[in-house]
């Protein structure tokens, strides 16, 4: 039986959200999930979905700017959940470059068929191979943040397809155009119940639970259900929106024969700033294999430096000796960049 089936904990909807009127600061402040009923509603694309899957197909084709896309098949034995082989040597899918609208018309006559092949198209950046999508279909993205910070807009398509959980590091606002989706969502505190698989080579560029949401073993994956227990599951309809905060793991479920989700990825952290998986591999290059005492005192280190807020570690100071312990700024983080490059190179 599918996992979520017992998970009684639904996102929080908000519904009569006006598309000019969405209320980031409130959802950035509450760091939580949240489904906005019907904001995209007014999309042609989603009016074109409620049609028909082929209505949808033909009026993304027109979009299509003859720029390869990367596509994901898998025969009809994954029921469309792209994973691992058995034996975690290899993936029991295939990807390849293949032109939008090549697959779109192979997609097309095997959207109803029995045992049709999972396809999937993941993560394709709208300006650049859609480049015009965004003059009809457009979320209102009129925060001082995104101006700052601008979101990457992308397309999904593919047919009932299952993306197995997994973390990213943005902020998101996934729109559901075409089908309904059901997405699981855990907050970063569950990452040990989720059983993260290798960090690589992984299916779709992020480390993904090795637990089977259809059917959990239980045996070798016990803490899921602590998992459960702390998971939100939100229902999409078309022109539904849904926010999560970055790091939160979500488990994905295209649900129709035909399914294609928009979404906005952005952060607000400066540009400058290197990502923290690059610190997390380090860590394990540099502490992980440590003595545990030598572990607990560099945890209160951390503590201090880095998790710690941040003017505790130069108040004493003067100004001009802080160096890297002042507020970081790009002069600031090139150097520290310069440093701990003439370090690795040692």
């Amino acid at each position: 039986m599918n996992a979520v089936a017992s998970v009684g904990r639904k996102v929080r909807v908000i519904g009569g959200v006006a598309p000019d009127a969405m209320p980031y600061d409130a959802l950035m402040e509450a760091q939580q999930p949240v489904i906005l009923r019907g904001v995209a509603r007014d999309w042609p694309l989603v009016a074109k979905g409620l049609e028909s899957a082929e209505a949808a197909i033909a009026y993304l084709e027109g979009f299509d700017a003859g720029k390869p896309v990367v596509a994901f098949t898998g025969a009809p034995e994954i029921g469309g959940r792209f994973f691992y082989n058995s034996d975690v040597t290899g993936f029991n899918f295939e990807g390849g470059r293949t032109g939008l609208t090549d697959l779109l018309e192979r997609m097309r006559p095997q959207l109803d068929a029995p045992d049709t092949p999972s396809f999937y198209i993941g993560s394709t950046d709208l300006d650049i191979y859609l480049p015009a999508f965004r003059i009809e279909n457009d979320l209102v993205l009129n925060h001082p943040m995104f101006a700052s910070h601008p979101p990457l807009a992308s397309i999904w398509i593919g047919n009932r397809t299952t993306a197995t959980a997994h973390y990213d590091m943005s902020h998101n606002l996934a729109v559901c155009t075409v089908g309904r989706r059901r997405f699981t969502l855990f907050p970063p505190d569950q990452v040990a119940n989720l059983y993260p698989g290798p960090l690589e080579p992984t299916p779709g560029g992020q480390v993904v639970s090795m637990v089977d949401f259809r059917d959990p073993d239980y045996a070798t994956h016990p803490r899921f259900r602590e998992a459960l227990g702390a998971a939100q599951v939100a229902e999409l309809e078309p022109g539904d929106v849904l926010f999560y905060p970055a790091l939160w793991w979500h488990h994905v479920e295209a649900l129709d024969a035909f399914n294609v989700l928009v979404n906005y990825w952005w952060n607000t952290s400066p540009a400058f700033m290197d990502t923290p998986q690059n610190t997390l591999l380090h860590a394990m290059l540099s502490l992980r294999d440590r003595p545990e005492p030598e572990k607990a005192a560099w945890k209160a280190l951390f503590d201090y430096y880095i998790f710690g807020p941040g003017e505790q570690a130069r108040a004493h100071l003067p100004e001009h000796a802080r160096g890297p312990l002042g507020p970081l700024d790009e002069t600031a983080a090139r150097r520290l960049r310069a440093q701990l490059l003439n370090r690795l190179n040692r």
